[in-house]
């Protein structure tokens, strides 16, 4: 949406300042998993853990995270009392993950992170429209995240919704039917049955993420190297995430 009356500079840093205060909480390629570095020991509960500053380091802690929840040694970071404390404050988490709102995968848990590490944006089928771009944005430009991850899965029903009403003509109900058609221009008219939705499972995933790339904002964070911008997909089966794009 375009504003054509421009704030003054005055108006325009008061406004800057209290969307920071009110949502930081301030007090004034596919089959490949993510890369991830062995597997450690727990750290103490008490410790800090560095957090990434880098889309690259980011990915590494989201690709060990995994692997813990694969491996079922989760750590449950960032729970303890004095991280609640401390979060009182304000929050820098390391990365945007857009997901399904599949209750199966929930971004905290498959990654094994914790309270401040992850700005979550969830909706069937990683469907875009004003709220998700304007969530997206912000934790981008107000918070400097380095890393957007667009996050599909195995089983999408958003996506099986979508080729079945493509095949069949069927209206679906409600506001269903805008989810389809968001996923439309994404189904893979090369497979048939299971495997076409299988494929378009991926295939919006990158629809969804060149859609992101192309927004004159984040476009300009990616080519100033301060933003990746990557797709993946969470497979049921296995409990692994891999990148797709």
């Amino acid at each position: 949406m375009k504003n054509t009356q421009r704030p003054t500079p005055t108006t325009g840093t008061a406004r800057r300042s209290v969307l920071r205060a009110a949502l930081a909480g301030t007090a004034a390629t596919a089959g490949v998993a993510l890369t991830a570095p062995a597997a450690h020991a727990a750290p103490p509960a008490h410790a800090t853990r560095r957090r990434p500053a880098t889309a690259d380091e980011a990915l590494a802690e989201l690709a060990a995270g995994n692997r813990r929840w694969r491996n079922f040694r989760q750590q449950h970071p960032d729970e303890t009392r004095a991280i609640r404390s401390e979060l009182i404050s304000g929050q820098h988490p390391f990365a945007v993950v857009l997901g399904c709102i599949d209750s199966r995968v929930p971004p905290e848990l498959v990654f094994d992170q914790g309270l401040g590490d992850l700005m979550t944006v969830r909706s069937a089928g990683e469907v875009l429209d004003e709220a998700v771009l304007g969530s997206i944005s912000y934790g981008v430009l107000e918070l400097g995240i380095p890393l957007v991850l667009v996050l599909g899965h195995q089983s999408c029903g958003a996506v099986a919704a979508a080729v079945e009403a493509e095949e069949t003509g069927k209206e679906l109900p409600a506001h269903i039917q805008y989810l389809a058609d968001q996923i439309k221009p994404a189904i893979d008219h090369s497979q048939e049955g299971t495997a076409r939705v299988d494929a378009t499972v991926t295939a919006n995933v990158a629809q969804v993420r060149d859609r992101l790339a192309a927004e004159p904002d984040l476009a300009a964070r990616v080519a100033e190297g301060k933003l990746a911008i990557v797709g993946a997909r969470y497979e049921l089966a296995t409990q692994l995430v891999h990148r797709t794009s």
